[in-house]
């Protein structure tokens, strides 16, 4: 059985394939602090035009996660309504390919929530969001960015409460910490918005080295800066995996208090 690491917000455990099938005690890891080994041209660039999801390896999620409520957020200015279901969501948009996988349980007993549906957005890689209807605030009245819907995109979940996007790494922009948006509804009801970050160490590599994302000036807030964070900022980080051939994964599990 091939082993993968899984780096846990710039903290790293060895797990197998398997583990996301595995049964998780209510309790937290205790692993060791590293730091990423990576760097930013160890990664794909120009988007996901040479990837395919389905020859990607299953997510890596914790075996045993932390089987907490996931703290609502505000829905923000920036989305948009009549979302497309899709897997795929960059629209050809360039930025280093990312698998984002979200596992959705209920939080008193880390039971998978099968059917649920889960809306993404977030940036492209140069910090401007896309679509007609959000703010212009939001897309800097961007021709190209107001024209589209990349970068956003909705999903069911499977019966293990999976679902997995491919997208790019979103870029910065001014105020806020990377970060990716995210609303979920069960039997048409909304039962959570809110928003996952990214580990500060790795956005640092990525958009210091990775050629989709030079030129801009140094972003302007890190998580610590970012006055929405929950406190609890750690049950709300992606974890990572780099994957072979130079994609990124992120995985999150969220917890639904209903």
């Amino acid at each position: 059985m091939k082993r993968r690491t899984l780096v846990l917000g710039g903290t790293a455990i060895v797990a197998s394939s398997l583990a996301a099938a595995a049964i998780w005690p209510r309790r937290y890891i205790v692993v060791a602090a590293r730091p990423f080994d990576w760097k930013g041209t160890d990664f794909l660039s120009g988007g996901t035009k040479s990837v395919a999801l389905a020859k990607l390896p299953p997510p890596l999620f914790r075996t045993r996660p932390n089987c907490v409520v996931t703290v609502a957020q505000t829905l923000g200015p920036c989305h948009v309504n009549d979302v497309p279901a899709r897997q795929d969501i960059s629209e050809g948009k360039a930025g280093l390919p990312l698998r984002l996988a979200v596992r959705i349980v209920h939080a008193a007993n880390c039971r998978p929530v099968q059917n649920a549906d889960i809306e993404i957005w977030h940036t492209h890689h140069r910090g401007i969001y896309s679509g007609r209807d959000a703010a212009k605030m939001c897309t800097l009245s961007d021709a190209e960015a107001v024209s589209g819907l990349a970068f956003r995109g909705r999903q069911r979940t499977d019966e293990a409460g999976q679902a997995s996007f491919l997208t790019a790494y979103p870029g910065w922009y001014e105020g806020r910490t990377p970060h990716v948006h995210c609303r979920i509804l069960v039997e048409g009801k909304e039962l959570l918005v809110s928003q996952v970050y990214f580990d500060d160490t790795l956005s640092d590599i990525i958009y210091g080295e990775h050629p989709d994302y030079l030129g801009r000036p140094p972003r302007n807030t890190r998580n610590d800066d970012d006055g929405l964070i929950p406190e609890n900022a750690a049950d709300h980080i992606f974890d990572f995996e780099k994957l072979e051939g130079g994609v990124l994964s992120a995985t999150i599990t969220i917890g639904l208090s209903s």
